[in-house]
């Protein structure tokens, strides 16, 4: 398949995806979901891949966030099929029999970040930045961040960095635990790849059973039964019937402060 909005490369059994919209800092789309989609379906089947690497294009952004283009005209339901869809895939990623590094280069931000939490870990460059600013939309996170962030850091942390809104930078979030390594952009994805190499000597059942333990130890083997994701979708759905949602995003697009009602 062609991809428009992702590069792939396959070497040494390592498959790095590349989300290519640096133009858009990389934004996710409806087009990176499917193409994200289609890719890890194919590589989990792929007997001659033994893990992955999903990065972003550009110094800049791992990924942004989602493209709030798309927002504007979505009723509920709309956005919670839009929240379902983005946390199946993320559930694709996060139950892979292979293991997946994030490599985080730059922005990580909104669905940025819940594509980097589902991943099975992550290291960054330092000068990443990581949150969850959905807040200042009027919006919740809407692909798991709610549950991934709090498992990852903690209810209080997680509490805070999403209701401020704010960003942390790539020292912050080793020291909490969102990351495993800071690196130099330099050498950030030969480190990834050195990791990989060094799992992929392992044996791949082993692997395999690894990542679903932990993933039931840690409380996210999630498939879409576990009732906080499912609260998360019909939550970030609810915030589309508001007027602070539709104040957020307008005021997103146009570049200015919001001035929210609670309505």
């Amino acid at each position: 398949m062609e991809y428009k909005c992702l590069i792939v490369d396959t070497e040494y059994q390592i498959c790095s995806i590349t989300i290519n919209r640096p133009d858009k800092l990389n934004a996710l789309n409806r087009e990176v979901f499917a193409e994200l989609d289609h890719v890890i379906t194919e590589v989990i089947a792929n007997t001659e891949i033994k893990s992955v690497l999903i990065t972003g294009a550009g110094p800049k952004a791992f990924v942004a966030g989602a493209d709030i283009s798309e927002f504007a005209s979505l009723n509920r339901e709309e956005a919670m099929a839009l929240a379902k869809r983005g946390q199946d895939i993320f559930f694709k990623i996060e139950n892979s029999s292979k293991p997946v590094i994030a490599a985080v280069n730059g922005f990580a931000l909104g669905g940025g970040c819940e594509l980097a939490m589902a991943c099975h870990f992550r290291i960054c460059s330092e000068n990443a930045k990581f949150g969850q600013p959905e807040v200042n939309l009027g919006l919740i996170p809407g692909y798991g961040g709610t549950q991934r962030l709090t498992q990852l850091v903690g209810k209080g942390r997680s509490m805070q960095l999403q209701m401020t809104a704010e960003l942390i930078d790539a020292n912050e979030a080793l020291r909490i635990g969102l990351v495993n390594e800071v690196t130099s952009s330099v050498s950030l994805l030969d480190r990834a790849r050195e990791i990989l190499t060094i799992i992929n000597s392992k044996a791949p059942v082993a692997i395999s059973k690894l990542i679903s333990c932990i993933n039931i130890a840690a409380g996210c083997a999630g498939n879409g039964s576990n009732p906080g994701f499912t609260k998360e979708i019909s939550s970030f759905g609810d915030c589309f019937e508001t007027e602070d949602m539709k104040e957020g995003t307008t005021a997103f697009m146009e570049k200015r402060k919001p001035t929210f009602k609670g309505k």
